[in-house]
């Protein structure tokens, strides 16, 4: 499996933001952006916003998704920019993602792009179709606070200095989410929870895993499989191992389990040899019918005998590490914490 790895960025490098699926134009996201647009050129890079980011015309989008597609397209393949940040995450950006030309993305050269939940829309295609890179990360916002870890390690993996990324000993429960838009300088987690990773086999104490980084968001992938946007046959033709990376926004424990159940039968995890699962935000504690955030996922997965690791920091319960994905990386992980080793090319 040939990845194509971004170049890294460096200072004097100008980052683009573009708006495929929810915009800047609400708080706290106009004040979020503007306080990461300051502290990314305080560290010396240049932040161009297209159109996008202020649009908010759109329904469940920022904007007309044909408007959307092409902006992405344009900085994505644009000389004029060295990586691209996603605005923010929304509802609707499969109806950008349609329009993509994502052989135009493939002809290009490749470049950094970095969001998360519905920007699973691009990356998801991005690394299978187009056999690229890209970071599983925080969107342009998720820089609009105080710099900790996550935003750390997120800037680490563009600028190509990051070889290994661990969690975190706590978390924050999503009712504890700040919508603030003062003394962001000094906004940091609330971080009250202690985090325990959930291993399956449940015999194992611990687990190691090797193989190339893959996945997003559950709502997303479900929505994708069977589509056009769908190359994981392709892809798995071509790849020796697979980490599937999964995470949960909006569903239930049913829903969840439905999701899983779909990639599962559509042959998605044919070349698995491992899998992470990250907090679900609506689904955490929450059961229905007998069905819990850990049985939606083990149930169903459990007669591929892998190792499943659960309740890791990645996705929408904060805090979450940046996932490089389409990226060979070995992760261990016992009951407290979890490791990716990158294996940089």
């Amino acid at each position: 499996m040939n990845i194509r790895i971004p170049p890294s960025i460096k200072k004097g490098c100008t980052i683009a933001v573009t708006a495929p699926s929810f915009g800047c134009t609400t708080e706290p996201y106009t004040s979020r952006f503007n306080f990461a647009k300051k502290k990314f050129e305080s560290l010396g890079y240049k932040i161009f916003a297209g159109e996008t980011v202020f649009k908010s015309d759109g329904k469940g989008i920022s904007t007309d998704p044909k408007k959307a597609a092409k902006e992405l397209e344009d900085f994505y393949c644009s000389d004029e920019n060295s990586a691209v940040i996603s605005a923010g995450g929304g509802e609707m950006m499969c109806e950008t993602a349609g329009f993509i030309d994502f052989e135009k993305i493939s002809a290009a050269q490749p470049k950094w792009f970095m969001g998360y939940s519905d920007n699973t829309n691009f990356i998801f295609p991005l690394v299978t179709k187009c056999k690229v890179a890209a970071i599983y990360g925080p969107t342009i916002t998720g820089f609009g606070k105080k710099w900790q870890t996550p935003e750390l390690y997120s800037l680490g993996l563009l600028e190509g200095k990051i070889k290994e990324i661990s969690g975190f000993e706590k978390f924050q429960l999503p009712k504890n989410d700040s919508d603030s838009t003062e003394n962001l300088e000094n906004l940091t987690y609330n971080l009250t929870e202690k985090k325990t990773l959930k291993i399956f086999p449940g015999k194992n104490d611990s687990v190691k895993m090797e193989g190339v980084l893959l996945g997003g968001c559950l709502d997303v992938l479900a929505n994708l499989c069977g589509t056009k946007l769908d190359s994981v046959k392709e892809f798995n033709r071509g790849a020796e191992k697979i980490i599937w990376v999964l995470e949960s926004c909006d569903g239930n424990p049913a829903e969840i389990r439905r999701q899983v159940w779909h990639l599962k039968n559509a042959g998605w995890f044919e070349k698995a040899s491992g899998f992470i699962i990250g907090r679900p935000l609506a689904s955490l504690g929450k059961e229905i019918f007998g069905i819990n955030q850990h049985n939606s996922v083990t149930d169903i997965l459990s007669e591929f005998n892998l190792p499943i690791i659960m309740d890791a920091d990645i996705g929408h319960v904060d805090p979450a590490v940046p996932i490089a994905m389409g990226i060979p990386a070995e992760v261990f992980a016992d009951r407290k914490n979890f490791t990716i080793k990158y294996k940089w090319s």
